[in-house]
């Protein structure tokens, strides 16, 4: 599985981003639990948002009310939306992706096999 995270960029604080994340030789993109995670300069990475095949999502506490997660089976690809971007949300965006993952494990970033490259986010104040 090969991810490909896309649409970051240079916010201004309150404004919104919309990141894809779009799998690559895949078979039953359907099947895989899709995460986000992110990381700032000199700090761990940490989750952001999940959503798993029964399209059940799941959010950290600090964008849960501003950031929205779907899927696009047909299109292999997963969206996060970011509304409402503070400067704390300026970190590198990373998709990550797994068949084989249980609910209480989504939240650890050990846990997914399959990760994209990084976009991006910048929000000024």
């Amino acid at each position: 599985v090969q991810l490909q995270a896309s649409g970051g960029g240079l916010v201004q604080a309150g404004g919104s981003l919309r990141l894809s994340c779009t799998a690559s030789v895949v078979t039953s993109f359907s099947r895989y639990v899709v995460s986000w995670f992110r990381q700032a300069p000199g700090q761990e990475r940490e989750f952001v948002s999940a959503i798993n095949r029964g399209r059940s999502s799941f959010y950290s506490d600090s964008v849960k009310g501003r950031f929205t997660i779907s899927r696009d089976n047909a299109k292999s690809t997963v969206y996060l939306q970011m509304n409402s971007l503070k400067p704390e949300d300026t970190a590198v965006y990373y998709c990550a992706a797994d068949q084989q993952i249980i609910m209480s494990s989504y939240y650890t970033s050990s846990s997914y096999d399959y990760w994209g490259q990084g976009t991006q986010v910048t929000v000024s104040s």
